[in-house]
C-alpha cells in the first residue's frame, strides 16, 4: 500500500483545480488514460460540492489519495454537517449531476463521518494490474 498523500485546501474557486492537479500528480504512475479522467472528474465534482455546500467560510478543506495493490481511494474531507445525496437533474438544471457522474465513474462511492466535525466523501476505483509481455 503507499502511504495516502493529502492536500489541504482553502475555500476558494481555485481551489477545485489545485485539487486535480495535486490529484493528477499523484495517481500519474498507476493510472492513466480514460480512467484517468474519471478520476479527475470525480476530484472535480466532490472538490466542488466540498467548496459550495460542504466547508463553511473559513474553513479549509482536505483531499486525500490512497492507493493499495488494486484500489486507488479519493476522499474529499470537509467540516459541514449535511449528507450529500445523488439526485436526478432535469434537462433544465443548471446543477445536481455531481454525484450522478461520481456514481457513474467511480466503482464504488459514498460519505463517512470524520473525527471532529464534517464528513468524508469518498470514490474508490478498482485498478487494473499492467500487463508485462515477454
Amino acid at each position: 500500500m503507499h502511504a495516502p498523500t493529502e492536500r489541504q485546501l482553502a475555500r476558494h474557486p481555485s481551489s477545485v483545480g489545485q485539487a486535480r492537479t495535486f490529484v493528477r500528480d499523484a495517481i500519474v504512475d498507476h493510472v492513466q488514460g480514460d480512467r484517468a479522467d474519471d478520476i479527475l472528474v470525480c476530484v472535480s465534482e466532490l472538490a466542488t460540492n466540498a467548496l459550495e455546500h460542504g466547508t463553511p467560510p473559513g474553513r479549509d478543506f482536505r483531499v486525500s489519495v490512497s492507493i493499495t495493490h488494486d484500489v486507488l481511494r479519493i476522499e474529499v474531507h470537509d467540516t459541514g454537517d449535511g449528507r450529500p445525496e445523488q439526485r436526478t437533474a432535469t434537462e433544465d438544471d443548471d446543477a445536481g449531476r455531481g454525484l450522478f457522474l461520481v456514481a457513474s465513474f467511480a466503482d464504488d462511492w459514498g460519505v463517512s463521518p470524520r473525527i471532529g466535525l464534517g464528513k468524508v466523501v469518498w470514490a474508490e476505483f478498482k485498478l487494473v494490474p499492467a500487463v508485462t509481455s515477454c
